[in-house]
């Protein structure tokens, strides 16, 4: 016997002791997808034949099935079952779950029941038990179907037990194997001309002559119906065709719509309400042939309720579905994929009122529908509703997965009186989405996260790294809607062995030519603050694209997310600078985009680092020219009354000298400013701008639009000064390393060394995306005046970076998919969840000096 099983079931194995349950479930099934009640016996008795550990026992069972089904995996339960009153608890965890219930009876006759327990020393028990066991298996058996099991499979016979073969059947809604790219258009209600021109649009191609029609496209794009293809609107045969033809030949995919639905039970010759357009469907069904009509009939009453595709990343269902239903093939699924959830209450046209169940979405799936129209699709929660009312006189639109664009084609008049006039989907100035997002839940950002970034592996924040991020971005943070990207750090390169250096260029490229990274690109490292500046053409388009009203047109903030500037003026005369710049040099029209986000370093130093400055390094400078001056003075007053002071003088001189380099080195980067004249902004990343996040472009491409960008603002704007070297040219690397060190003993910090490529190959490991190699003076302000000398050189090359290098990636990696998500339009807690991740890396156990 072949015994067909959904994929995503519970199946319940029914039978009386020894008729051969575990050995089938052993034959047939994975030993994790099998539930014993002897073994959760076992688990709280230490005895599976335990009889008063039952109810506990069944307590587990019963927990984890519901755990297995509920992230949709297979669960099989092996016990008696062979009282309705047993089974009754299964079958409310499968409709939990919205999965379908199976049944399996072993039916066995009781001799081979008898027989097979008398080999088993553990079954100690008289023939009575499996006698009433077998009496109330024949009492229920019939009534399994009402009891709620879809599918009953019962076996006879040993011979039939051993010749089962058991088949997993994929549910009709799981195309997760169909990565696309995919075209969801909204509720077509009869606009066939509408959707002819959407689809010419799209780059369809619409062959009508000959039946069936056939719908292609030159990219092999399939076209997915969220379903109310029918009603109102004048061509509803030709919707009809278009969208069986597309379906027919593969090219196409069609959800069922309540109207639809309704259509179907009509051409059935069901008595249903006709209404809201169903009459101009059949009157116009009418005049085609009967043959079209049961074609039509056919076609309906196939469609699932929703489909899951490219690996479960895009669910598509008329009216919405709830992360927990996706995949799932219960009736309440159906009912909910068709008509959404209500609240029993009418608004005043008459109509349902509908809970806003997007509102509460958590999933990772896209799930694209339409239902109930609105004016123009909004992005919510990482769901879309694609009804834009083409029927009322709006626009029929269409999502182009998994490019996540929207293509509108106008109504070309209204073809049907809406009941309620179309409405935007919010009712002020900002989206649903920004709406929405005014209020961050604080289980989004506290205990133990694990965040799935594009780039690399998971990355885990702890606990108590989650609390001091949460405090800094409680306390210390600017508005959190304008935090779309923090700035990852970043690992020094390897230690040198260059005499008196410890950071060196050699040992940069050297990193990079073992990694099989072919040409770097080497930029100066400027001796400022690290800044990112988020920037909108203009208040309104802020307000647009941010949701932030009345805070400008934009933000400068440090890496750990807080204000850059005190001075509001300040930073608006920059904002407004940068925009012009941004407007010189074409930026605005180029790249189509009303906002960009730029990383950047603002200098002087001074200007953020005042109190550091002051509290530290001038302190550490101003106490050791003091004491070395004095000391000097000393020695030479020693010398000068004959006493035998050795090298002393000497050592004391030099110790002085770096004590007055150093004092040089953190003074360069120091200036008063009173304007914005004496204000220095170096760009060196352009990362986002509307629809596009630029890492698929290389770093020369970055340095190239940024000094662009810098020749429209000269006085403000400083372009940063690099070099290209080809790792396999000698040549090339010793011009690097020569300018490196005209670089640094010139004042100069030093530079980033970068593969070319924005995100480097993994093929070889994980690859730093940038390793800096600081100058040997800048170092004194890290490592102490007095680093350079052997004995503390020595012990200083001892430093490890492999710590450093880890959390330089992974702080990269979320960096990149915080701006992807937002770049994406997902909700600010899903961007939060990685730019938080970066600001709760920062408290890891890193030497800061790195």
């Amino acid at each position: 016997m072949n015994i067909t099983i959904p994929e995503l079931s519970l199946v319940v194995l029914i039978g009386a002791s020894g008729c051969g349950k575990s050995t089938f479930s052993r034959r047939h099934f994975l030993p994790t997808e099998v539930i014993s009640s002897d073994y959760c016996r076992g688990l709280v008795a230490d005895d599976e034949n335990d009889q008063s550990a039952t109810a506990d026992a069944f307590d587990i069972l019963h927990y984890i099935a519901g755990k297995r089904l509920k992230t949709g995996r297979l669960a099989v339960v092996d016990a008696t079952n062979v009282r309705a009153e047993d089974r009754k608890p299964l079958v409310q965890i499968a409709r939990e779950y919205h999965c379908l219930p199976v049944a399996i009876v072993f039916d066995l006759p009781e001799r081979v029941c008898r027989e097979r327990n008398a080999q088993r020393p553990d079954r100690n028990f008289g023939p009575h038990v499996i006698r009433n066991q077998l009496g109330n298996l024949h009492r229920s058996l019939r009534g399994l179907e009402r009891e709620g099991f879809r599918y009953v499979y019962i076996l006879r016979a040993t011979t039939e037990v051993d010749a089962v073969t058991i088949a997993r059947q994929p549910l009709w809604n799981n195309k997760k194997a169909e990565t696309g790219p995919f075209d969801v258009i909204g509720d077509i209600h009869g606009c066939f001309e509408e959707l002819g021109r959407l689809l010419d649009r799209l780059g369809y191609q619409l062959d009508r002559s000959g039946e069936p029609w056939r719908l292609s496209h030159p990219q092999d794009r399939k076209v997915v119906f969220v379903g109310d293809l029918v009603d109102r609107g004048p061509a509803t045969p030709d919707v009809l065709r278009l969208a069986m033809a597309a379906v027919h030949s593969g090219d196409g995919y069609c959800v069922v719509g309540n109207h639809d639905l309704k259509l179907s039970k009509a051409l059935r010759g069901r008595q249903v309400k006709i209404s809201h357009g169903l009459a101009e469907s059949l009157e116009q069904l009418g005049r085609e042939s009967e043959a079209f009509r049961a074609e039509v009939i056919k076609f309906l009453d196939g469609l699932v309720s929703h489909y899951v595709f490219d690996g479960g990343r895009l669910v598509v269902a008329h009216a919405g579905l709830r992360a927990e239903m996706h995949g799932r093939g219960s009736g309440k699924v159906r009912e909910f994929a068709m008509f959404g959830e209500t609240t029993g209450e009418t608004d005043e046209y008459g109509l349902p009122v509908r809970t806003n169940w997007a509102a509460d979405y958590r999933g990772s799936a896209l799930v694209a529908y339409g239902h109930t129209p609105v004016l123009n699709a909004e992005w919510f929660n990482n769901t879309i509703c694609l009804d834009t009312g083409c029927v009322f006189g709006g626009q029929l639109t269409a999502l182009r997965y998994p490019e996540r664009e929207l293509v509108a084609e106008p109504a070309l008049r209204m073809h049907y009186e809406p009941l309620r006039p179309l409405a935007p989907a919010s009712s002020g100035p900002l989206s649903m989405q920004q709406e929405a997002d005014d209020l961050l839940d604080l289980a989004d950002c506290s205990g133990k996260r694990i965040v799935h970034p594009r780039l690399g592996h998971s990355v885990t924040i702890r606990p108590e790294n989650a609390a001091a991020a949460l405090e800094v971005m409680s306390r210390f943070a600017a508005n959190p809607k304008w935090l779309v990207y923090l700035p990852p750090t970043m690992s020094p390169a390897e230690t040198s062995a260059e005499p008196g250096f410890l950071e060196h260029p050699a040992e940069a490229l050297g990193y990079y030519r073992r990694a099989g990274v072919e040409t770097v690109v080497c930029q100066e490292k400027h001796m400022g603050s690290r800044a990112v500046v988020v920037i909108a053409k203009d208040e309104a388009a802020a307000q647009a694209r941010f949701g932030i009203a009345n805070e400008g047109q934009g933000i400068v903030y440090t890496r750990t997310g807080r204000r850059f500037f005190t001075d509001a003026e300040l930073e608006r005369q920059l904002l407004q600078r940068l925009a012009s710049a941004l407007s010189t040099a074409g930026f605005w029209q180029e790249f189509s985009s009303d906002w960009f986000v730029l990383d950047c370093e603002l200098m002087p130093w001074s200007l953020k680092a005042r109190e550091l400055l002051t509290r530290q390094y001038a302190a550490v400078g101003a106490a050791s020219g003091a004491m070395l001056t004095q000391a000097h003075h000393l020695l030479a007053a020693a010398g000068a009354r004959g006493i035998d002071i050795g090298e002393l003088s000497a050592s004391y001189a030099e110790r002085q000298r770096d004590a007055q380099r150093f004092t040089d080195a953190y003074r360069r980067y120091c200036w008063p400013v009173s304007s914005i004249n004496d204000l220095r902004l170096a760009p060196f990343h352009l990362l986002a701008s509307e629809n596009r996040v630029y890492s698929d472009q290389t770093h020369l491409w970055q340095m190239a639009q940024l000094h662009r960008l810098a020749a429209a603002d000269a006085a403000l704007l400083l372009a940063t000064a690099y070099r290209v070297a080809d790792l396999a040219d000698e040549d090339a690397c010793q011009n690097v390393i020569d300018w490196w060190l005209d670089l640094t003993e010139k004042g100069g910090e030093g530079m980033v060394v970068k593969p070319m490529d924005f995100i480097p190959d993994q093929g070889r490991g994980r690859i730093q995306p940038a390793v800096k190699c600081r100058g040997r003076d800048y170092l004194r302000i890290i490592y102490g005046p007095e680093y350079t000398e052997e004995r503390h050189l020595s012990r200083l090359r001892r430093r490890a970076l492999g710590g450093k290098r880890a959390l330089a990636w992974r702080e990269f990696a979320l960096g990149l998919e915080a701006l992807e998500r937002f770049v994406a339009r997902e909700p600010l807690r899903r961007v939060h969840e990685c730019v938080f991740g970066v600001l709760a890396l920062e408290s890891e156990p890193v030497d800061p000096r790195l």
